[in-house]
């Protein structure tokens, strides 16, 4: 019986040794080698696995690049600094890159909705989409928070009804453009930190607009005509070409055209917008009073 025990022992320790030196060899043979570049591309990303690349995380989009599959500028986190770093690694050059954040396309808060109903069903932006009728407003944002659930980053609240962006705290993810069943939230370049937006999603007429919203965009085209190529509306919707777009482009003849105040500086405040309110009590989030010239605009961030 001790013998039996012993020899089955034995064996077991004979088969272990096999099969590792098995496993060793083939270890060797099949190993694949990895470009080391890869994990240098991982050492300069954010490391946030966000997604907003459009790979599953950091380590995806870093085989990605090296690859030649994803561009060196695709993490909307890092931003030009990243993408200068990605660069340098790969051996190449890339051009300026800004750094991507979500807008909404929306300006219309519950006290600027014309019409709204009593809406009982459940309180998910995806359901009162596929439902209809919850305002009369059919390209507005609905103001249940499905956005405000998809953020990691307390980046964007709901504030009486509007989804609002809170460009402090956003790394630029893309999670809340990917949340909004109505697709109102758009991933734009912010090559400053203040931009001015269309803040509308619109495309009825300019009297069906009216009919439902006080802040809406009627296209009524003012915009493009002060400001052509820049503008450009489409569908009864005025549009920003951002390729177009630098640091010193001015919007004052735009926005003093604009005639319902649908088009908003949105993003961090300069340095201007911290003296002019230095000596007021500020809420956690500034939202933009619609006016309609360029003098009296306010940020929202």
């Amino acid at each position: 019986m001790a013998m039996m025990i012993i020899m089955a022992v034995a064996t077991m320790v004979l088969l272990a040794l096999a099969f590792s030196l098995v496993l060793g060899w083939a270890n060797v043979k099949f190993r694949v080698e990895q470009d080391p570049r890869i994990g240098q591309v991982e050492g300069v990303v954010p490391g946030a696995n966000c997604g907003g690349c459009g790979y599953a995380g950091c380590a995806d989009f870093a085989r990605a690049v090296v690859a030649g599959e994803a561009p060196p500028d695709g993490c909307p986190v890092g931003g030009a600094d990243v993408a200068h770093a990605i660069a340098e690694i790969l051996g190449i050059t890339v051009d300026g890159s800004a750094p991507y954040r979500p807008v909404v396309h929306c300006a219309a808060d519950y006290d600027d909705r014309l019409q709204r109903c009593d809406y009982r069903g459940e309180p998910t932006c995806f359901a009162a989409n596929v439902i209809g009728g919850v305002q009369g407003c059919t390209y507005g944002c609905l103001g249940f928070g499905d956005c405000v659930k998809a953020c990691d980053y307390d980046a964007i609240h709901v504030v009486n009804g509007l989804a609002v962006v809170d460009y402090e705290k956003c790394i630029g993810c893309g999670a809340c453009e990917r949340a909004c069943p109505r697709h109102i939230i758009s991933m734009v370049p912010f090559k400053t930190d203040r931009i001015v937006v269309v803040a509308c999603s619109n495309h009825d007429s300019g009297r069906q607009v009216k009919e439902v919203c006080k802040v809406g965009c009627i296209g009524c085209k003012g915009c493009e005509k002060a400001m052509a190529g820049v503008f450009t509306v489409k569908d009864n919707l005025a549009e920003v070409d951002y390729d177009k777009v630098d640091k010193d482009t001015d919007f004052t003849p735009a926005l003093k055209k604009c005639p319902m105040g649908a088009m908003l500086y949105v993003g961090k405040p300069t340095e201007k917008d911290k003296a002019d309110v230095a000596g007021e009590e500020l809420p956690a989030v500034v939202t933009d009073q619609f006016e309609t010239t360029a003098d009296k605009a306010d940020w929202r961030g």
